[in-house]
């Protein structure tokens, strides 16, 4: 009977039953409100009974026209009100129409009592549904419901207020919401109480027994979601949030709400690109990407891929990364010229078969090794593969015509306390220096810690938490810049159409993330509680790890680009005869493995800070 009820011409076929006893009853009650019920002339009965099966007719030929049987009634609002006066409206005007031309009027007075009595019984009828719904579900069992928190008074949270008391077969209950607009403060929102602003998210939780918090604010700041997603998270609620409608609305909007991602805590707005600037020297160029099996580096090839380059080579020390993304590659892009090399970017005589074999246009230099506490133990290695592998890359570039060489750089580089910061700072100086006298354009790239990639917190956090802790943080007040993958590669690739020579390209990545309270939200997110279900256990700073970082010197200036995300910093001075001679004899005593690898490297890269190991 249930899944009868449910067939879509069943439910159209009752409402045309309701509505025609709804038109029989409308008659008589206009009648008897009229003349009585007792004393209804004659002549009018007749005419009622006679004109009823033409005036049934009408009616229902009307409201199907006005698709009173097509609205999803369960969900009915003032919209679908509106629309029932309407169509009664023309109801009643075909009724005194064709009854004047057939000389069977009634009196005036009974087609306005027929006018109010069918408004009134027609939207009982269609609202009868969901009242009785809501008095049912009302009366129910308390205990397992979710009582949820909104954040957001706005147009989204009106919809999601709607949905949520629509959906009777839900168990969520909105029970208070939270907004910054003074002006809504103390006031309620169908019926449910705005309480105040942001600063009360954390008592009110308590105080109402919040199980879920909702944050609806599709269109708000970066910045302010970040900040309203740290405050949510030093309650024991689960948060959940609301993308922006504009990319993800899919049938109803409750249906987009999702738990908090990692990426919420960036305290900016996602990067944007101008995706043509990047098509026009990308499109039909021979690429090279060295380091392309890594997490910057394969997601270099994708986005380089879908650009139709006339052949993308990727070069990778490590073979199953390599292959990795040369299949992924295959299945998505067919068509494309895809070539893998092995090979290590410090094997110069290897590099320059590569460079003379394939020519490339364009070269995205991200080979290195990038762990700042294994490279403390294995100082020679970051020389002779970050420093001497950007040398050999960046002179055969020059070599064989490279229109431009980009370099993935760090934040690290600036005022280093490791030496794979400092190392990195010296491949910026090496490109500075080929920038000035090479045809090739040669630039960098600088940003911080990328979410996700390989060896980054992120997954070591979520692996942690998953082998049940504790989870292992350096240092209680330790922060960090982040930003996604595709971010990082997007600055990248657009870094490549902006440089003209020399320069060093910096993303505005908004404020620091507090490591302690990352691996508190992770905690979280995983259905955790901190420090009680998952331990957090403070390890004390690794060698040459420091509290912060800063993505530009302040004697490298800041000079904006199109994209206002996006920042130039200048070439600084440097004497070059004495920074090629120092690079040798720093090359030499790396190939030697000698001791002093470290102070060898403070001569060339001054503003290196040497730490204890």
């Amino acid at each position: 009977m249930k899944n009868l009820l449910r067939s879509k011409r069943v439910r159209q076929g009752i409402l045309v039953l309701i509505d025609l006893a709804i038109v029989a009853v409308c008659t008589w009650l206009s009648l008897a409100m009229r003349f009585s019920l007792n004393s209804i002339p004659p002549e009018y009965i007749a005419l009622a009974v006679k004109s009823l099966p033409v005036d049934m007719v009408i009616t229902v030929a009307v409201f199907w026209i006005f698709k009173l049987y097509h609205s999803v009634w369960s969900f009915a609002s003032i919209n679908e009100v509106i629309k029932i006066f309407e169509a009664v409206t023309v109801v009643i005007l075909l009724e005194i129409t064709y009854k004047a031309l057939a000389l069977m009027m009634m009196p005036r007075s009974i087609y306005f009592m027929t006018y109010v009595s069918m408004i009134v019984l027609v939207t009982m009828s269609r609202l009868s549904v969901r009242v009785l719904k809501h008095y049912y579900y009302g009366r129910r069992d308390q205990s397992d419901v979710t009582r949820i928190m909104m954040v957001g008074a706005g147009s989204a949270g009106v919809i999601l207020l709607n949905e949520f008391s629509g959906d009777y077969s839900n168990k969520n209950k909105v029970v208070c919401i939270i907004d910054d607009n003074e002006n809504k403060r103390d006031k309620y929102l169908h019926g449910i109480h705005i309480i105040g602003g942001r600063d009360k998210i954390i008592d009110t939780a308590k105080e109402r027994n919040i199980d879920e918090i909702i944050i609806a604010l599709p269109s708000a700041p970066a910045d302010d979601v970040s900040d309203i997603v740290s405050i949510c998270n030093k309650t024991d609620c689960r948060v959940k949030i609301l993308p922006s409608i504009t990319k993800t609305l899919r049938g109803n909007i409750a249906s987009n709400l999702r738990d908090i991602s990692y990426e919420d805590f960036l305290s900016r707005d996602p990067v944007k690109v101008n995706d043509e600037g990047i098509d026009e020297y990308i499109s039909n160029k021979v690429i090279l990407v060295t380091g392309g099996g890594g997490s910057i580096g394969s997601e270099l090839c994708r986005q380089i891929a879908k650009r139709n380059p006339k052949q993308l080579i990727i070069l990778d020390i490590y073979e199953n990364n390599a292959y990795s993304i040369q299949m992924e590659l295959n299945r998505h892009y067919p068509n494309l010229d895809v070539r893998v090399i092995i090979s290590s970017v410090r094997d110069e005589a290897r590099m320059e078969c590569v460079f003379k074999k394939y020519r490339p246009e364009i070269v995205f230099h991200a080979a290195a090794h990038k762990h700042v506490p294994l490279m403390e133990y294995s100082p020679n290695e970051a020389i002779k593969n970050n420093c001497r592998g950007t040398l050999n890359t960046a002179k055969l570039a020059d070599k064989y015509g490279t229109d431009k060489f980009v370099l993935i750089s760090t934040d690290k580089a600036v005022r280093p306390t490791s030496i794979m910061g400092a190392s990195k700072r010296i491949c910026e100086m090496i490109i500075q220096d080929l920038a000035r006298r090479s045809d090739t354009t040669f630039a960098a790239v600088r940003f911080g810690n990328v979410l996700g990639s390989n060896g980054s917190v992120i997954p070591l956090f979520l692996r942690q938490i998953e082998e049940g802790g504790p989870v292992t943080v350096t240092h209680r007040d330790i922060t960090r810049f982040f930003m996604t993958i595709p971010e990082a590669v997007s600055l990248v690739m657009q870094a490549g159409a902006f440089a003209r020579g020399g320069e060093i390209f910096v993303l505005d990545m908004g404020k620091q993330v507090k490591i302690y309270d990352l691996a508190e939200s992770l905690i979280k997110m995983k259905g955790y509680r901190p420090n009680e279900d998952i331990k957090i256990e403070i390890t004390g700073l690794r060698p040459g790890e420091k509290l912060y970082e800063e993505v530009l010197m302040d004697e490298e200036g800041m000079e904006k680009t199109a994209n206002d995300m996006i920042f130039i910093g200048q070439p600084i001075d440097m004497n070059y005869l004495v920074f090629e001679h120092e690079l040798k004899r720093l090359f030499d005593a790396a190939e030697a493995n000698a001791d002093n690898i470290k102070e060898r490297t403070q001569k060339i890269c001054e503003t290196y800070t040497i730490t204890n190991n």
